[in-house]
């Protein structure tokens, strides 16, 4: 299991039509991920943390350059599987993730600064201390949960690190819950669309940047961690700059054009 990694993401607005074509062109290169049904399959769930004044949610809708969230994350159904917290980071174009795996009680404990586990492995501890240092700096407290359904593709041994993951039934609820899934949701995405994102060790080869121009996929700048927080707090603290950047991402727009 990888715990540490630095990749290039993009991100793309695509229609179910489009995915399906996509898909078909895309797995004459790439496979399903082994990880979850026989097309690659599986729901995740997130749950976001942030300060009082959103302060992770700014640095996005501003485009700062060095920015970092924190989350705690499940994969699968399995309510009692250990589960992620991750520190993604944003260092211009660069993706870096620190992870580091733990049951869900202790996951809530180290994310709300209160953690006193023993952690053996030095790389773990260093994550657990940088979680520690972000928590207690910022104030951050839990914001909101994000799930959905995700098609992961991945590839073969000549593209090592490339994934290529198709994200549907998009949803947000109040964080007040924690990871439960009874939590009430809402939707972020008509069924019409899904997020592609194309992750990359070094650079898109270039028969995925092929397939990508035939299919005439549109790049698209989108965070779900903002939009679902956005849908959440109804934009109220947010200056009208910002609050018309982030509705210029939303799905709304989209489906309004048809």
């Amino acid at each position: 299991m990888i715990k540490r990694f630095n990749r290039f993401e993009l991100k793309y607005l695509v229609t179910a039509a489009q995915c399906d074509a996509l898909k078909r062109d895309i797995l004459h290169h790439m496979k399903p991920d082994e990880n979850g049904t026989a097309a690659g399959s599986y729901p995740i769930v997130s749950l976001y943390y942030d300060s009082a004044d959103l302060a992770c949610m700014r640095a996005k809708l501003e485009g700062i350059k060095f920015r970092r969230k924190l989350r705690i994350r499940r994969y699968g159904i399995e309510e009692q599987a250990p589960v992620f917290v991750e520190i993604k980071q944003r260092i211009n174009r660069t993706t870096q993730k620190r992870r580091m795996v733990l049951p869900l009680a202790e996951a809530y404990d180290l994310c709300a600064g209160r953690f006193d586990h023993t952690v053996a492995n030095a790389d773990d501890a260093a994550v657990a201390d940088e979680i520690l240092f972000l928590v207690r700096a910022l104030a951050l407290q839990p914001t909101c949960l994000i799930g959905y359904q995700r098609d992961a593709l991945v590839g073969g041994p000549y593209d090592p690190g490339l994934r290529v993951t198709f994200d549907h039934s998009l949803w947000t609820a109040q964080a007040s819950d924690g990871l439960s899934t009874s939590a009430v949701r809402h939707s972020l995405a008509p069924p019409t669309f899904m997020i592609m994102e194309v992750k990359a060790n070094e650079a898109v080869p270039l028969w995925l940047a092929n397939i990508l121009a035939r299919h005439q996929c549109p790049l698209w700048r989108y965070s779900k961690y903002c939009a679902g927080a956005a849908r959440l707090t109804e934009l109220e603290f947010l200056p009208t700059s910002q609050a018309s950047a982030l509705h210029g991402g939303s799905f709304d727009e989209v489906s309004d054009d048809g």
